[in-house]
């Protein structure tokens, strides 16, 4: 578990990147706002149709394995229910009982090792799909598990599955981390977004208030959302309505879902806007994962450019900080005000980025991995793909800073180098990281 402590007093990345002011950035504007929302409303409405009109009835066999958890995984029973509740019980005198949705994930797992070390109650819940190797998914789940951390396997869409968690353990708060990530993987299959990033959260939401004692919600959105706004740093009240991908389409349809239940319902929910998350047991469809995995094959790694060789950058964030702004959310997240679905009074709601402030060009996150492995990448300079990415990410942390004392502590090179140490250790080892 050495990989998941807090890795903290680390020196913060200098300076800051200033973007190349390109012809090319100025024809990313999309004039007419109004038009614009219109027809990506259009857009949602039109996914969402296709979804449950197409989503094959319980008792069918799936067709898509981004569902398969919904109907293939058993839970129940007296001995099952003792591990949840025992997963969940509170060890600490002011602790909290917290459901971790998508807690196999590269976040979701560090999350739930900082509650559990802290002595919060902690019950993860996953489906272990396959959208990139389930056997890292698994890895992390061992180690969860060996800290006490029960991760039932299931389905946020699973309304019966969910309805029972709630019925075992009365949580205090949820962490719902589950989504389908990718900007990319949206091209090939658009209805795993819809099923997790819309349909799956409605869905939570609907259990949570119905709750009663309902939860503080705590949710992942993404720096996506931004999209094609060339302001910066991006700020949590810049306009989101240019994105950029389905993928950041659906995380904003989200955002939107999340205002209208605290609205109606009572719910207090915070959103937290990632950028470019890193660091042990990440994500294997990340750039710096792949580009480590290439570099060590000698294969060549695309290096993308915005138009005019514009300057392609990421506002990379270590997890160690990603997990401070995470518990900061929960331990300032205000309690729901209904109770079995109904509003008492105005609940808390509430946005913030989570980054590092400090964007990095890609070509130096390659030149500080050749560095970190001793061995020099074969860089094939491409123009950037109209698949949804964008050239810069760059966050205002601001609001976090003062509300949540967020502070992020870990520049890239320090951030890379704990990555490469694992990632070595992991796939030389025998798939067994160690310290």
């Amino acid at each position: 578990m050495s990989q998941l402590k807090h890795l903290d007093n680390s020196p913060p990345t200098p300076g800051k990147f200033k973007m190349d002011k390109s012809p090319y950035i100025h024809r990313l504007r999309w004039h007419g706002s109004l038009a614009k929302l219109t027809f990506w409303s259009f857009i949602f409405l039109g996914l969402i149709l296709i979804f449950f009109f197409r989503s094959p009835s319980s008792n069918s066999l799936p067709s898509d394995p981004s569902r398969r958890s919904l109907r293939t995984y058993n839970w129940g029973g007296p001995a099952w229910e003792k591990r949840v509740r025992s997963s969940a019980r509170v060890r600490s005198r002011h602790g909290m009982s917290v459901l971790v949705t998508g807690a196999a994930g590269f976040v979701g797992t560090h999350v739930s090792a900082a509650l559990k070390r802290r002595g919060d109650g902690v019950l993860g819940l996953d489906c272990f799909n396959d959208y990139y190797d389930p056997s890292l998914k698994r890895a992390r789940q061992a180690l969860l598990e060996r800290s006490g951390v029960f991760i039932v396997e299931g389905d946020i869409n699973d309304s019966a599955l969910l309805s029972k968690l709630f019925e075992v353990v009365a949580f205090t708060h949820v962490m719902h981390l589950a989504a389908q990530a990718g900007v990319r993987y949206a091209m090939e299959n658009p209805g795993s977004y819809v099923h997790s990033n819309i349909a799956g959260l409605v869905n939570l939401l609907e259990v949570c208030k119905n709750a009663n004692p309902q939860p503080a919600i705590v949710w992942a959105s993404s720096s996506s959302v931004y999209g094609l706004n060339t302001k910066v740093p991006f700020s949590e009240r810049d306009r989101t309505d240019q994105p950029a991908s389905l993928y950041a389409a659906t995380k904003k349809a989200g955002e939107e879902i999340a205002h209208t239940y605290n609205h109606i319902y009572g719910l207090s929910l915070t959103g937290l806007r990632f950028f470019t998350v890193y660091g042990p047991w990440g994500r294997p469809d990340m750039a710096y994962f792949f580009f480590t995995r290439d570099i060590l094959k000698g294969q060549t790694i695309p290096i993308f450019e915005a138009a005019n060789h514009g300057t392609v950058a990421r506002d990379f964030t270590y997890i160690d900080d990603i997990v401070k702004g995470c518990l900061a959310s929960l331990d300032t997240a205000e309690k729901s005000t209904g109770s079995g679905g109904k509003k008492k009074g105005p609940a808390q709601l509430r946005v913030f980025n989570l980054g590092n402030t400090s964007p990095v060009p890609v070509s130096d996150l390659v030149t500080i991995l050749e560095r970190l492995l001793k061995v020099k990448a074969k860089r094939n300079i491409m123009k950037l793909p109209r698949n949804g990415d964008v050239p810069f990410t760059h966050a205002n942390i601001s609001s976090a800073q003062r509300e949540l004392g967020y502070k992020p502590t870990t520049d890239l090179q320090t951030g890379l180098k704990k990555f490469v140490r694992w990632y070595v250790s992991y796939y030389s080892g025998g798939k067994k990281a160690s310290g």
